[in-house]
């Protein structure tokens, strides 16, 4: 793999959608046909363990990349980190419809970054594209081209000389290139279908350090690290299908890249499903506690222990607030959970 190419790497969806395989397909035909680009395929990117092969090739690619994934941008790109795939978040001008549609609604400046951030970033760029923004490839072929060039001009401080088109061999860089550590990896590596897996991802961006979710967490997730930062610290502890510690995050900093719901899988803070809807509501009111603390005793109980309900590990700014009587948004939210969409 060259270190002046970009790589891109496509995250496949879990399953054999018909029409995902063929979104897939169709755009690493055309990658592979472009200059500059050194193009991978792996499986999806939540389920990759610390041994599987295309978790060691994201590991071992030094320069910028595109990640082509079926997850929001926000939680691929924490996803990674937490991964030890570390990099400033590029900003990408890709917007599906719905996204520019709220984009021009929106008034003011955007929300200043807040949270304490990430550590040991390294000088690349990581840029992260939703495969379900668009049904053809077209749109993706054409920011990819931008994001290369602006990383050539970035490289080089001047516009870059035209390029041939670079044949890719999937998951082994360039074939022309001589071997490289990444170059180690097969096709048939990489691709090797990985079991499901269900873990919290924080977002440093946003995360305030607060320990909240420690407090409330009774399976021990979560932990510290050396610098004394919250951190995921065993993953398999964590309860398949529940949710329950994003929703009591008061900075909306916890992810679950696979839940069903937007705002818990990592859609942009602010808007959901095109709706704008306050979150400090939908997440930190009491009926979002409540069905947190629900989620976690339903845990409990499956692990033959007592449910403890609302007495441990409630946020702190909960305390002593009374309850106020529900609005349209906590009824819009019941109707909602009554449908469980």
């Amino acid at each position: 793999m060259s270190r002046h190419h970009l790589t891109v790497v496509l995250s496949q969806a879990q399953g054999k959608h018909p029409a995902k395989r063929a979104l897939e397909e169709a755009l690493v035909a055309a990658l592979i046909m472009e200059p500059g680009l050194d193009v991978s395929v792996v499986p999806h990117l939540y389920d990759l363990d610390p041994e599987h092969t295309g978790r060691l090739f994201l590991e071992s690619v030094p320069g910028d990349m595109v990640v082509l994934s079926w997850l929001f941008p926000r939680a691929a790109f924490w996803l990674l980190d937490r991964d030890g795939i570390k990099g400033h978040l590029g900003e990408t001008q890709l917007k599906s419809p719905a996204t520019a549609e709220d984009d021009e609604d929106e008034e003011g400046e955007p929300e200043a970054p807040k949270g304490i951030g990430a550590v040991d970033v390294p000088d690349r760029f990581i840029y992260c594209l939703d495969l379900r923004d668009f049904n053809n490839h077209e749109p993706y072929v054409e920011e990819i081209r931008r994001i290369a060039q602006e990383c050539r001009g970035r490289r080089e401080g001047s516009k870059p000389a035209e390029a041939k088109p670079v044949m890719v061999e999937l998951g082994i860089g360039t074939s022309a290139e001589p071997a490289t550590p990444a170059s180690r990896f097969t096709p048939e590596q990489l691709l090797k279908a990985p079991d499901r897996r269900w873990y919290p991802v924080i977002d440093y961006s946003r995360c305030t350090n607060c320990m909240e979710c420690i407090d409330f967490c009774l399976f021990g997730v979560y932990g510290v690290d050396s610098l004394e930062r919250i951190t995921v610290e065993n993953q398999d502890n964590c309860k398949r299908g529940c949710p329950a510690c994003s929703r009591v995050c008061p900075e909306h900093a916890i992810m679950f890249p696979d839940y069903k719901t937007p705002a818990i899988a990592g859609a942009p803070v602010g808007a959901i499903s095109g709706l704008k809807i306050d979150l400090t509501k939908l997440f930190g009111g009491g009926d979002a506690i409540k069905i947190a603390a629900e989620e976690r005793d339903r845990e409990l109980v499956r692990d033959g222990r007592e449910a403890v309900g609302m007495a441990v590990g409630i946020p702190r700014r909960q305390a002593n607030q009374a309850q106020q009587p529900k609005d349209d948004l906590d009824n819009l939210m019941d109707a909602l959970d009554a449908l469980d969409i």
